[in-house]
């Protein structure tokens, strides 16, 4: 069964859509939403859920008009706290990022952007977004209310850098844990359980070898071994937590090391070629 909140937050990313029609090709989905795309439920009891949105932003495919800020309040949405950081119906969050490596020089978190889109609170840097400009594909994204026609054809972010995203972000946090949460890594095992090892550690291989995104991965390929080098750090840990109460969690953290270590094998042996 989809969660109530699932449907609102994909009503609200569509809306976001719909404002962002000449900019779409500049758009790439990631996020929670993307992670479900690909991977569904998997075999989890915890649904998929989220109360939110993520777009990057690639500043190089932006078009000249309207502004982003513009765009954006004619959708109906209303500037957050945090640059890039987008409040749409029902008080619904949508976040628009873009990758660390394309925004130029700037401030700390707003992202440096081409006129006519340089306004602060337009988008926030993020890095761990790099690989999604290079590993993603056309999907066609609609509404989870059976009442709602609309679709969108939209670029979504592919699994290997969906697991690069999200093994950035736990690590970027993992001294901070109160800013942790156990649903992105239980976010990791649901891809790792539904896509291929090969076709992952093949696209995850590419990524590694690209330029816009080498650094990230290398990085990202570093924290995945040792966040999950055993059943008790972090990554299987963030992932039992998120079943707690429904599966046994040394089953779900022993899947998570198993899967790790099947992936970087097939990493290492095809980056070794």
């Amino acid at each position: 069964m989809i969660s109530p909140e699932y449907v609102k937050a994909r009503a609200v990313l569509l809306d976001a859509l719909d404002g962002l029609g000449p900019h779409r090709d500049a758009v790439v989905l990631v996020g929670a939403q993307a992670v479900y795309l690909h991977a569904g439920a998997a075999d989890f009891v915890t649904a998929p859920t989220t109360t939110d949105a993520d777009l990057a932003l690639v500043p190089g495919r932006l078009a000249n008009e309207p502004s982003i800020v513009d765009a954006m309040h004619a959708a109906g949405f209303a500037p957050g706290r945090q640059p890039g950081s987008w409040t749409g119906p029902g008080d619904i969050t949508v976040d628009l990022m873009a990758p660390e490596a394309l925004c130029g020089q700037g401030g700390r978190r707003s992202a440096h952007l081409p006129p006519p889109h340089e306004d602060k609170a337009t988008a926030r840097r993020t890095l761990g977004l790099e690989p999604a400009v290079v590993d993603n594909e056309v999907r066609r994204i609609g509404a989870l209310d059976p009442r709602d026609a609309r679709t969108f054809e939209i670029k979504v972010a592919g699994p290997a850098a969906l697991v690069v995203s999200k093994v950035v972000k736990i690590a970027e946090r993992r001294e901070q844990l109160h800013r942790l949460k156990p649903k992105d890594g239980l976010d990791v095992l649901r891809l790792l359980r539904v896509i291929d090892t090969e076709s992952l550690a093949s696209s995850l291989a590419v990524v590694a070898a690209d330029e816009l995104s080498s650094a990230v991965v290398a990085d990202a390929v570093k924290d995945l071994r040792a966040l999950a080098a055993g059943p008790e750090e972090l990554l299987p840990r963030l992932a039992a937590d998120a079943e707690a109460g429904f599966t046994d969690p040394d089953e779900i953290k022993m899947s998570m090391v198993v899967l790790v270590e099947d992936l970087l094998r097939e990493f290492d042996r095809l980056r070794s070629r």
